[in-house]
């Protein structure tokens, strides 16, 4: 845990689930030169926050914990991060911050319908960054104020002209540690345009019996706009399944996979979980489409921590390596305990993955065993069965 010192006072925060090994703190220099303007350290004056300020994007609740202890509000965060709004309830009690002076809202919620201050953490994804401008452009007006703030590798000239398209005249200001902000007035005259998200298409012709199906694809998730070529790969080389089998796709994303596992075997039981609210939205409207009849549950959350231990007959993994913009296993990690905990004596872990990750040391260390299904020059899939 940290302690992140601002004008206002100083407030100790950390990521969600916490973990001593984790080196990488709750905010970055973005956050910080965001609250600096706000306050009006940087020979501007500061922002009146009385009004109704809304906070997007805010990834462990750095931004949030901050001006709700300011007195600033009401407080209201938009986030597609079911960790990111964990770590913010944390936060926020660490903090002595009364949490009913933030509202929490997911990035599938319907927006608040007024917004006087608008704060936006650039994400990772364009595509989210344009989905929330555009579900937001309605509730800000000319007088809104308009922030937005990122370190120097996200922000591009394709940032700047989303906020321009969609909401009004945008600038930047100086990079100050790495850092810039965003700065746009909005222009209540700009046509609104309805989000083009989701995104639907086909499934290429070599991805087994998903080929030729749709797919629906929410603002945000990874590769949204087309397939990535570590599941199209994953896909090829899925277990074959038979009988009533409890099947998990952790870290579901658009439930491609999961839903290849609920067509391969009509008897199975899939349950799809994510953390991001947009994935499992996405995988819920995925397997609807394709499996009309089938049987799942979808599950927004931390993991597996909603499956109770030796549960589940078999586990599809398709890990993150990366954490926004750092590249981490602390995910990987957490997932393959996960998975060998609710797995049942004799059920197995399938995980794909880029070779140079060596996803099978750990997996030799943590189930005792561990077998290449197939590999190819830049990806392996793994069995690890659980003794």
């Amino acid at each position: 845990m940290n302690r992140l010192t601002t004008s206002w006072g100083a407030y100790r925060l950390a990521r969600f689930p916490e973990d001593p090994r984790d080196t990488l703190r709750a905010w970055d220099a973005a956050d910080e030169y965001l609250l600096r303007h706000l306050h009006g350290d940087d020979d501007a004056p500061p922002t009146d926050l009385s009004g109704t300020v809304a906070v997007v994007g805010d990834r462990w609740g750095a931004l949030v914990t901050s001006l709700a202890a300011h007195g600033a509000g009401p407080v209201i965060q938009i986030s597609d991060s079911f960790l990111g709004q964990q770590a913010t309830r944390g936060n926020l009690d660490r903090n002595g911050v009364d949490p009913g002076s933030v509202r929490l809202l997911t990035a599938r919620q319907d927006p608040p319908e007024h917004i006087d201050v608008l704060l936006v953490r650039v994400p990772k994804s364009l595509a989210l960054l344009e989905d929330q401008l555009h579900r937001l452009a309605p509730a800000v007006h000319a007088g809104t104020v308009v922030v937005g703030t990122g370190m120097v590798t996200e922000i591009h000239t394709s940032t700047l002209k989303l906020f321009e398209r969609i909401l009004g005249p945008t600038r930047t200001s100086l990079a100050v540690k790495k850092a810039r902000l965003i700065f746009c007035t909005p222009d209540p005259g700009l046509p609104r345009a309805p989000s083009p998200w989701p995104l639907r298409y086909a499934m290429p012709p070599d991805t087994g019996v998903l080929a030729g199906r749709t797919v629906t694809n929410h603002a945000g998730i990874f590769c949204a706009e087309r397939l990535d070529i570590g599941t199209r790969f994953f896909l090829r080389h899925l277990p074959r399944l038979r009988g009533h089998e409890r099947v998990v796709d952790l870290g579901c994303g658009n439930g491609v996979v999961g839903t290849a596992a609920a067509l391969a075997n009509p008897e199975a039981v899939v349950t799809f979980t994510d953390e991001s609210y947009s994935a499992v939205a996405s995988a819920e409207a995925t397997f609807g489409d394709n499996v009309p009849s089938g049987t799942a549950e979808f599950l927004v959350g931390d993991g597996l921590s909603g499956l109770a231990d030796g549960s589940v007959d078999l586990v599809l993994n398709n890990p993150p390596f990366h954490s926004h913009r750092a590249t981490t296993d602390t995910a990987a990690r957490r997932m393959f305990a996960d998975a060998r905990r609710a797995l049942r004596t004799g059920g197995e872990l399938w995980v794909v993955g880029n070779r140079h990750l060596g996803y099978h040391v750990r997996l030799k260390r943590l189930f005792g065993n561990c077998e290449v299904v197939a590999s190819d020059p830049k990806f392996v899939v793994l069995k690890a069965v659980k003794r």
